[in-house]
């Protein structure tokens, strides 16, 4: 009896100890992308490096003193310990433009920037880096932004969705949500007892379940990504309804982007996989807090 409860006890542990790692790895918002070819780390020291092309390919240093990274397109966003956002467009080696201060997340999709301030204001523009923002929400813990879909979660935990223009209505999706991700006509959502939901076509669409005992959900296109309270990373491809592929365990975070897939472990390492389900991993980096895919 004592064996079996201490056993249990260390199971619980371990959960609790990768769902708070996972949480503090990755600021909440974008990691995954649609398709592109580049990839993007945080260090623990705070250094962000950016590499295209090749998983191989070599990295570029676009940062110090970084708390959130982003890339979509050729776009890269930061978010500075400082609460400062930097955003390029270009090569690697494009200059910055700083696009606000205060900010505690940032998200890009296109030709679409979106932030939320310290306050929980979420602003969004679209066009050149220097366009005027647009008000989006307030009391805002999350922002996402995919195509001409904007997503936030509100800090009583009501998601809402809205596609076009920046000033179009918004549609509630859900409520008891802890975090909301999109991608092209889908929407997902992960509620407060860990079941993520996907709905796919229109904002009114139903939702289908697609895992329980999750703690971060991911959408890229067609496939979904789930990381499990126990360190379980599973993606599936096609329908909402296709089988789920487990792609590694001891994982505290997972990124999806087209026919890639990336996962940080609980060691700090991080890997990127390009093709099938099934493909063999490549190393990124080390200590990483941080990943994400364009």
């Amino acid at each position: 009896m004592k064996k079996s409860l201490t056993a249990a006890a260390l199971v619980a542990v371990t959960a609790t100890a990768l769902a708070t790692a996972a949480t503090a790895a990755a600021v909440p918002g974008t990691v995954s992308g649609d398709g592109g070819d580049r990839i993007a780390v945080v260090k623990g020291d705070g250094t962000a490096l950016v590499k295209e092309g090749p998983l191989y390919s070599a990295w570029a240093v676009e940062g110090d003193g970084v708390k959130q990274i982003v890339v979509a397109g050729n776009r890269i966003g930061l978010l500075k310990d400082n609460g400062s956002v930097l955003v390029k467009e270009g090569d690697l080696s494009a200059p910055w433009t700083v696009a606000a201060d205060n900010v505690k997340q940032i998200a890009l999709s296109g030709d679409r920037v979106g932030i939320v301030k310290g306050d929980g204001t979420a602003l969004v523009k679209e066009g050149p880096l220097y366009s005027a923002w647009t008000l989006e929400g307030e009391s805002v813990k999350e922002l996402q932004l995919s195509g001409d879909r904007i997503g936030i979660l509100k800090g009583n935990g009501t998601a809402l969705v809205k596609e076009g223009p920046l000033y179009s209505a918004w549609t509630v999706e859900a409520d008891r949500t802890t975090h909301l991700a999109l991608s092209g006509n889908r929407i997902g959502v992960l509620r407060g007892n860990g079941t993520a939901l996907v709905k796919e076509g229109a904002l009114g669409a139903q939702w289908t379940v697609e895992a329980e005992d999750a703690i971060q959900l991911e959408l890229s296109r067609d496939r979904i990504g789930v990381l499990k309270d126990d360190g379980t990373a599973l993606v599936k491809e096609g329908a909402l309804g296709a089988q789920w592929t487990v792609e590694g365990d001891s994982i505290i975070q997972i990124a999806l982007s087209g026919n890639r897939i990336g996962i940080v472990k609980d060691t700090g390492a991080a890997y990127v996989k390009e093709g099938p389900l099934y493909a063999p991993w490549t190393v990124e980096a080390d200590n990483v807090t941080e990943l994400a895919l364009s």
